[in-house]
Parts: C-alpha cells; sequence; structure tokens
C-alpha cells in the first residue's frame, strides 16, 4: 500500500522522520510537507500566490517534498500533482503536542488529514503530548501497531481519525479509548505585555484550563494518560437544525 506522509511541524521534523521509519514494513512512502513549521493553521490554503516544491533528500535517496505552503496545500497539491499512484492512506504526524478538544479546529495536523479525507482517502492525524525529551520513536511504535488495527478494520474510503498519544502512554502496555471529542471552550486568556518602546503586546495562553466534565471525551481520556482515537467528520450541518427549519413555512 501506499502512504504519504505529512504534518504541519516542517519535513524536517524529528515527528515526521520517527512516524516514516516505523511505517516502512508496511507501506510504500511519499513524504510531502510544509518545508517550514505550519502549527496553528488550521485548514488554510494557498491560492493567491504560487506554490513551489523542492525535492528533500535523505543521505542520497529522495525522501520526498517540501511544499511552500500549508499542510493542507502539501496533501492537496500531493495527491493532485505530485504523486505518481494515488495514497491510500495519508498520515499527517507525529505532531509535537496534543491536539485534543477544540485545538482540533486550529490544528494544521488534523487538517492535513481532513484534506486526505476530501479526497476520499482514509486519514489519520497523529500528535504526542509536549514534552521537553519527546520520545518520538516510541510513540511511532505504538502509533504502527494503532494504524494497522485501524486499517484491519476496513474502513470506508475517506474516513477520518485523530489519534492523541500522552506522555504517560509510552511506557508499559498503553490503554486505548475511543471517545469524542470534547468542546469545552478553554485557553482564551491572553497575557498583556509591553514592549521596550512601551507599546502592548499579548501573548496567547492556555489558561483557563477545561472545567472539570463528567462526560468522557478526549481530554478528560487523555488526562487518566490514555491514548484517544475520535473518529471525525468534516461535515459542519447541524443536522437537526436544517430538519427544523425546512419544516418551517418562510
Amino acid at each position: 500500500m501506499i502512504a504519504l506522509l505529512t504534518n504541519d511541524d516542517g519535513i524536517y521534523a524529528p515527528g515526521l522522520a520517527a512516524l516514516e521509519d516505523a511505517i516502512t514494513d508496511d507501506y510504500q512512502t511519499s513524504v510531502i510537507a510544509p518545508s517550514t513549521e505550519q502549527s496553528g493553521v488550521g485548514h488554510g490554503i494557498t491560492f493567491l500566490s504560487p506554490l513551489t516544491a523542492k525535492e528533500v533528500f535523505r543521505d542520497e535517496q529522495r525522501r520526498g517534498w517540501a511544499v511552500d505552503g500549508s499542510p493542507a496545500d502539501a496533501v492537496k497539491l500531493g495527491v493532485s500533482e505530485i504523486c505518481q499512484l494515488r495514497p491510500e492512506l495519508i498520515l499527517s504526524g507525529i505532531n509535537a503536542g496534543l491536539n485534543a478538544g477544540i485545538n482540533v479546529l486550529y490544528s494544521g495536523t488534523v487538517a492535513a488529514a481532513i484534506e486526505g479525507a476530501f479526497f476520499g482517502i482514509t486519514s489519520i492525524a497523529i500528535s504526542l503530548e509536549w514534552d521537553d525529551e519527546m520520545n518520538f520513536v516510541r510513540a511511532a511504535e505504538i502509533a504502527r501497531e494503532l494504524i494497522r488495527k485501524i486499517m484491519s478494520l476496513h474502513p470506508p474510503h475517506g474516513s477520518l481519525f485523530n489519534i492523541n498519544i500522552p506522555t504517560a502512554a509510552l511506557l508499559g502496555e498503553p490503554e486505548v479509548r475511543f471517545v469524542p471529542m470534547s468542546v469545552v471552550r478553554y485557553g482564551e486568556a491572553f497575557e498583556r505585555r509591553v514592549d521596550p518602546r512601551g507599546r502592548n503586546y499579548y501573548w496567547a495562553s492556555n489558561d483557563p484550563p477545561p472545567p472539570p466534565s463528567s462526560e468522557e471525551s478526549d481530554v478528560t481520556a487523555l488526562a487518566d494518560g490514555v491514548i484517544t482515537i475520535t473518529p471525525l467528520d468534516y461535515d459542519l450541518t447541524n443536522r437537526k437544525r436544517l430538519e427544523e427549519l425546512q419544516a418551517m413555512k418562510f
């Protein structure tokens, strides 16, 4: 099978290299990723200026392509133009930092997977909790096994999954839970500072933290130190509200 690998941390990120090394026995890989870090860009695409793509080598072997654009750009260009054969799987990651809760909507990592799903290709986003010494090799080993299990289920084409691996799960036999995405709002605070010229500037913080909840989600499960897998859908239609509006007469 052919897998397209991408990320939002840039083509030289260690998480991407670890994932590539971990799945080479299972997939023929094609790495097509942003040339620079694109964290937090969401699903932005480039259409007002041209995209450039540069071949990247690992030792003397061609590794893939660095795209001067967003993660979604990389997948769109990769599937449409660069890949000689259509990928059967899109893998985005391993991201340096979790992508859970409403951060899924901001994440370039998840956006790349969503773009793959747009093409009708099963796509998986993978993220590892931030740590000063991130063990991407172990995370990639875990991700490989999760990918194998997901693909063994033969999900419909265009299926979309979001995997988050907390640091605590890197030791021993990790527990895995299938959980919904949390939609609790958090992290809307800014810290105001003053620059040397007396001008105010603002630095986004993660405060306040998510409030305690009795309903299990990716956020609560990750706090328990377990790996989360969340099936996602990019159709934003509110079906219930749609039915209510269709029943009304304007």
